[in-house]
């Protein structure tokens, strides 16, 4: 049954447009050795605070704890001062980045809402953020074209990637095995890069119009892309072809995400619709049509495959539910 579970209306004073879900992680070297006392732990950590954080137009970042299929606000983050324009989340949950077009990029401490450092960009925009997996930096996309790595430690920029004379990058993703990152920029193309080598690995050419979104399949083998064209299209990383054309918005594709087990997908547009699709037949399972202005971001849970969330320039936040 796909249904909408949560609503949280005028979340923000402004449009949201962007989020991204957090789950705190326990360390394995925690983990009792009893079995009695592991189920007990496990009971534990079902009780462990889930968080949507969230940021938007009116300069705030809000991290939202979730639990029983409703969202309760924990903390807003102030400090921007010119829209927030994308939130990451670190893997083991505890982090938070924001960037925003004041040209800053911040990293909170989501448990206590704490500022931990505040990275100087220099005076350029800085649009998506992404953590790479092993959570030591702070990817992002510029408006001069350049993808520059920030450390979380170090809170200074450690490298810096060409996309050879490519124009705006509008988004960002890293493989989770950590050998790519793909950009993609406002004139269509796409730059896969060799994490290694630092160099542009592929460019791609699929779309002639600003890629809102790009993202990897859990597995690493596919690059999923959305854009202002109104198509989706999936990509074999390995050798750069087109295995797949999704259409079926009415308008620009915003935001795209795949699901943790890599089955499904979901999109957003400023058509004011959310599609959930499957890969495998390249088709759309569910339209939901809960928001009533354009959506800018759409993400499934870290973790569960059956929960979404959706944001839009109608200041709401939507939870879904999908069949398990």
């Amino acid at each position: 049954m796909y249904s909408l579970v949560h609503k949280v209306e005028n979340a923000h004073e402004d449009s949201i447009w962007t989020c991204a879900w957090g789950c705190p992680k326990r360390k394995k070297d925690t983990l009792p050795e009893n079995e009695d006392s592991r189920d007990s732990m496990r009971s534990n950590e079902e009780e462990i605070a889930e968080y949507l954080v969230t940021g938007s137009v009116d300069d705030s970042v809000k991290v939202w704890e979730q639990r029983d299929k409703s969202l309760h606000l924990k903390h807003k983050l102030t400090g921007h001062a010119l829209g927030v324009v994308s939130v990451a989340v670190s893997s083991d949950g505890a982090k938070c980045a924001s960037s925003s077009l004041d040209s800053s990029l911040k990293l909170w401490n989501l448990e206590d809402g704490e500022l931990i450092s505040s990275i100087g960009v220099g005076p350029v925009e800085i649009w998506t953020v992404v953590f790479s997996p092993d959570d030591k930096f702070i990817v992002s996309g510029s408006h001069a074209g350049k993808i520059h790595l920030y450390g979380t430690e170090s809170g200074k920029q450690e490298q810096s990637l060409d996309t050879r004379g490519g124009k705006f990058t509008l988004s960002v993703a890293c493989s989770p095995d950590g050998k790519y990152i793909a950009s993609g920029a406002i004139d269509g193309i796409i730059n896969i890069f060799d994490v290694t080598y630092g160099k542009v690995l592929r460019t791609l050419e699929g779309h002639a119009m600003p890629i809102r979104s790009l993202c990897f399949s859990p597995d690493s083998q596919l690059l999923l892309t959305a854009s202002d064209d109104g198509h989706m299209k999936l990509y074999d990383v390995k050798d750069a072809t087109v295995v797949g054309t999704m259409s079926g918005h009415g308008s620009w594709v915003l935001g795209v995400a795949f699901s943790p087990d890599g089955q499904n997908f979901v999109s957003a547009s400023s058509d004011t619709t959310v599609k959930v699709w499957e890969v495998a037949k390249r088709q759309c399972l569910h339209t939901f049509r809960e928001h009533t202005d354009q959506v800018w971001a759409v993400k499934y849970h870290a973790e569960k495959n059956h929960m979404i969330a959706s944001v839009s320039e109608d200041k709401s936040i939507n939870l879904y539910e999908c069949p398990k």
